[in-house]
């Protein structure tokens, strides 16, 4: 769950994050290339791999961030949040391409097997990459936390992999120059190439979870109801459904209200219902639909499929049902 936190502020965070990853890709590309001329290395040459799609994924992340910030429009009147996860599916076609071009590095260099040369250049430069890249991590992570952002928390995924690869890649060439082990090379140069894959089928899911509109998860959708049954005269509610999209939030649900009020009562009442919900998820689009408790009307029963799908739910369900008895 993140913090409370306005679209603006939110905007400003993505971007900053957004740009600050072009321009440590950019870098490390530019000393990544000068070690591997140096060095002969296939496991640096991995990370430079990673980098220059690295760039690519920025740039579209950059472009995509931007997008998914503007405002909702005469033809988008849900807003362009779906930009978000769709460059997440890209970032992944990029990621499974480094992963896959690697892999095929790797073979070349287990049946063509090459010495590394010069292995303290590779060293040094990798040692500067993980300042570099870690320090990128952090600020992605801190506007993940404030933000929810999935194209961010998709480009701090691959960096993170970075981080990790970057020390494989001073232990294979330490293995390599000290002890003569030639294969340590093309074996590391393996694991981060699978290891980038993993990292892609991670994010390729998470970004098609949002755009077939997966609920938000539990604790939140838990959140919204006990927000709603605080007020003092709100009955009950009953088919709450929930989306993202990129920062913007859906929210709709019936509100049961008590029978005997008047029209204009019960809209103060979801209007206070609707503020509180406000607070708590400020960049939330929120439809209340407000019905008398006593009358019985069609609700969606999802609890066989979710049972079977997420048992995980079945206390949530539970609850929901208490409501429509």
């Amino acid at each position: 769950m993140t913090a409370a936190i306005t679209r603006e502020e939110a905007g400003r965070l993505m971007r900053l994050a957004s740009n600050a990853a072009v321009a440590a890709a950019l870098l490390m590309i530019g000393m990544k290339f000068y070690a591997y001329l140096a060095t002969g290395s296939v496991s640096l040459l991995s990370t430079l791999f990673d980098s220059a799609l690295d760039i690519a994924a920025s740039l579209v992340n950059l472009l995509a961030v931007r997008h998914a910030l503007m405002p909702a429009d005469a033809e988008h009147r849900f807003g362009h949040g779906k930009a978000e996860p769709l460059a997440g599916l890209m970032q992944v076609a990029f990621i499974l391409g480094s992963s896959l071009l690697l892999l095929m590095e790797v073979y070349d260099h287990f049946i063509h097997p090459k010495p590394v040369d010069n292995p303290g250049i590779g060293i040094g430069v990798m040692v500067l990459s993980i300042v570099i890249t870690g320090s990128l991590i952090l600020l992605q992570r801190h506007v993940v936390k404030r933000t929810g952002s999935v194209a961010i928390k998709a480009d701090s995924a691959h960096y993170g992999s970075d981080f990790l690869v970057n020390f494989s890649v001073i232990a294979a060439l330490l293995i390599s120059a000290q002890f003569g082990i030639w294969w340590t090379d093309p074996l590391f140069g393996l694991l981060v190439a699978l290891y980038i894959a993993y990292t892609a089928i991670t994010i390729g899911r998470q970004s098609y979870d949002m755009l077939m509109d997966r609920e938000m998860d539990e604790a939140e959708r838990a959140r919204i109801i006990d927000i709603v049954e605080r007020h003092p005269q709100a009955v009950s509610l009953h088919d709450l459904r929930t989306r993202r999209a990129g920062q913007d939030m859906f929210i709709q649900f019936h509100l049961e209200l008590p029978d005997n009020i008047s029209l204009i009562k019960a809209h103060h009442i979801s209007d206070a219902v609707e503020a509180s919900l406000h607070e708590a998820f400020p960049s939330a689009e929120i439809i209340i639909h407000q019905d008398t408790h006593s009358v019985v009307e069609r609700r969606q029963d999802l609890r066989a499929r979710m049972d079977q799908t997420r048992p995980g739910r079945s206390a949530l369900l539970d609850a929901d049902e208490k409501r429509d008895m």
